[in-house]
């Protein structure tokens, strides 16, 4: 399979440049939640090493995914990867170090990478190694308020930038990410975009059900509908849909006083 051997070659070229600095791989997000759709997934990567990265080893490793992808155009795969590699010391004290960081919109040298509280808990609870020595251990699991902090930030995001959409399948995620976000801070637990969506589906969180179903339907099969003309269009009219499904958000940020407990 493509994206198995995209993951194994990628591992192993990175590895090979950070060979004096014993790099410990992981990889976490969609693919290790089985919720991996091409067209819409990222393959997420963090790499933490016990020695800095040098100025030569940077300057190889943030083209190193053009790179790969060139040489390999018939795996579509290589192009998906996103994350750091860094000092596991850079990444704990969140002190300056070089850092390499691979985005969607493109790849720079540059000085921190830090993960908020959601995806600390999706690292500890549900990342694979993939090389190196396992150092999840001296990495501090973040508290229940954390995770809450983190979706009030996550939550006056949506109410500030998602009163209108762009005509975009994506628009779909912000639904799925409410939904998710409601997830944990009944369960006190990080799940796929996929399984929340159909978790809120069957717990009959939201009264406009339809959004939902149709946002679930379009991350399962992203690219049967990227092109979709009427998929598009409805894409650019999720506005209301997505506020009124933050309203919920809302009133359960209010209502949950600690993991697992809602006082309504």
């Amino acid at each position: 399979m493509k994206l198995n051997a995209a993951i194994k070659n990628m591992t192993t070229q990175i590895a090979d440049v950070l060979s004096l600095n014993d790099p410990s791989v992981y990889i976490y997000g969609s693919y290790v939640l089985d919720d991996f759709q091409y067209g819409w997934s990222d393959i997420d990567i963090l790499v933490l090493t016990q020695k800095s990265i040098s100025e030569q080893q940077a300057n190889e490793l943030v083209c190193l995914r053009q790179s790969i992808t060139a040489a390999e155009s018939d795996n579509p795969f290589y192009r998906c990867f996103e994350g750091g590699m860094l000092t596991l010391n850079t990444f704990i004290r969140k002190v300056p170090d070089r850092v390499v960081y691979w985005g969607t919109s493109g790849q720079r040298i540059t000085d921190s990478y830090h993960f908020d509280a959601c995806c600390m808990k999706e690292l500890l609870d549900y990342s694979r190694l993939l090389h190196g020595k396992d150092i999840r251990g001296q990495l501090t699991p973040p508290s229940f308020e954390d995770i809450k902090t983190n979706i009030q930030f996550h939550y006056d995001t949506i109410r500030k930038y998602a009163s209108s959409t762009g005509r975009s399948i994506y628009s779909f995620g912000w639904l799925l990410d409410i939904a998710r976000c409601i997830y944990t801070l009944r369960t006190g637990k990080i799940i796929s975009k996929t399984a929340a969506g159909e978790w809120a589906l069957q717990n009959c969180l939201f009264y406009n059900i339809t959004a939902l179903e149709t946002a679930l339907e379009v991350r399962k099969n992203p690219q049967k509908y990227l092109e979709s003309a009427e998929l598009q269009a409805l894409s650019g009219k999720l506005g209301n849909a997505i506020q009124q499904y933050a309203d919920v958000l809302e009133k359960e940020l209010k209502t949950t006083s600690f993991v697992g407990v809602c006082t309504f």
